[in-house]
């Protein structure tokens, strides 16, 4: 079946917290998709809905077998059953697993640039935040191995939350990347986490490495975090997964989970998940290739008629990393600059102090609105804000 990723879909007046506006500006910014959902997702919805009967539900062994089968075939992980927690989201796992990991004022490392969520639940769950900077080489974000162990032994860092693939650079970590950092954390104790919710974005000509494959003999200190949400655009139904390979360390994380009795995901939820993995590889496949084609498009047109913006070529998802400081001296005022034009990008400096003068672009919607956006952000910058 051919799917039409084409098609303008009116977000507006639904509560959609993309489309949040009173007026006709274009969101190329929160992580969601622009696109239907799969068919067969939808399809198997709808017949719980047409049965009528919402009541209490577990997951199924056909559930499981679903999620084991899709990382088995396409990532090489292998899983069972007593290696899966489900939880509401990465967001709230992130949190939970802080609990598990580390006490009160203990130090957490990240990366820099990172998605903003990873250094709010460090802090807000009174952690100690250590960041160490991505560095930028050929055009692309990679690990700074030598800062990171220096950080590491300057706080004792305990954990480090890891994203990948990277969020908002795109990068997604070589099995030779991870295996030295993996070296570092095995060499001072450090436990990690891995946030793999953008697994299945990986485009063409990479690899995605699920960081428990690598971990044997550390599976102890390794736990990841991955959904079919950001994958099959469903973020609107909560749900995502914990993997660890260790019944001492999956035993603890669930031990937290009844403390605050997250544990448990909803009837859509896992209708939702079941299907996607069953059935949505050829939904998913097309849409990659849309996306690959929008980023071409987009990356085309930045070089066409806004030549100074740096672009980041992203290895996985739908979201373009854009260096705007050409154009623009201060970070409010180059965001303020595009809300007026009438689109919207996240702010790069909501992602660290690396996402200074930078922005996140969404291109996971129809060309149409892509174009649209294109044009109107064309016009704020080329209209003179570089002079400020």
């Amino acid at each position: 079946m051919q799917y039409n990723f084409d098609e303008v879909i009116d977000r507006r007046g639904t509560g959609s917290s993309k489309w949040h506006y009173s007026d006709d500006t274009i969101p190329l910014w929160v992580a969601d998709m622009d696109f239907k959902a799969a068919p067969p997702i939808l399809d198997a919805i709808e017949q719980v809905v047409q049965h009528g009967i919402l009541g209490y539900t577990k997951p199924t062994e056909a559930l499981y077998e679903a999620i084991i089968g899709w990382h088995g075939s396409r990532y090489d992980l292998a899983l069972n059953k007593e290696n899966i927690l489900f939880s509401p989201g990465v967001v709230p796992s992130l949190a939970l697993i802080l609990n598990v990991f580390t006490e009160v004022g203990d130090a957490v490392l990240i990366n820099d640039p990172i998605y903003a969520p990873f250094m709010s639940k460090v802090e807000q769950n009174g952690r100690t935040l250590v960041t160490s900077a991505l560095k930028k080489d050929e055009g692309k974000y990679r690990l700074d191995l030598a800062d990171i162990e220096a950080k590491i032994i300057e706080h004792d860092v305990k954990l480090y939350l890891l994203c990948n693939p990277h969020n908002p650079g795109g990068r997604v970590w070589t099995s030779e990347e991870l295996e030295a950092f993996l070296a570092i954390c095995k060499k001072h104790n450090v436990a990690i986490v891995s946030d793999e919710i953008h697994q299945d974005l990986t485009l063409s000509g990479h690899t995605f490495t699920p960081f428990l494959t690598l971990a044997k003999g550390y599976e102890h200190k390794v736990v990841s975090l991955t959904s079919m949400t950001k994958t099959f655009n469903l973020a609107g139904i909560k749900g995502s997964m914990i993997f660890a390979k260790n019944d001492e360390l999956i035993g603890r994380i669930s031990q937290q989970q009844q403390l605050n009795d997250e544990y448990e995901l909803n009837l859509f939820a896992y209708t939702a998940m079941r299907s996607a993995y069953e059935q949505g590889d050829e939904w998913l496949a097309q849409a990659l290739a849309y996306i690959e084609a929008n980023i071409d498009f987009a990356i085309e047109f930045l070089e066409a008629h806004l030549p100074d913006i740096k672009v980041m070529r992203p290895e996985a998802s739908y979201l373009i990393w854009l260096d705007c400081s050409a154009y623009a001296q201060d970070d409010q005022v180059l965001y303020d600059t595009l809300r007026a034009a009438k689109v919207e990008l996240n702010a790069g400096i909501k992602y660290g102090q690396e996402g200074h003068l930078k922005m996140r672009l969404n291109v996971a919607c129809p060309r149409a609105l892509l174009t649209e956006g294109l044009n109107r952000i064309d016009t704020a910058l080329s209209s003179g804000i570089k002079s400020l």
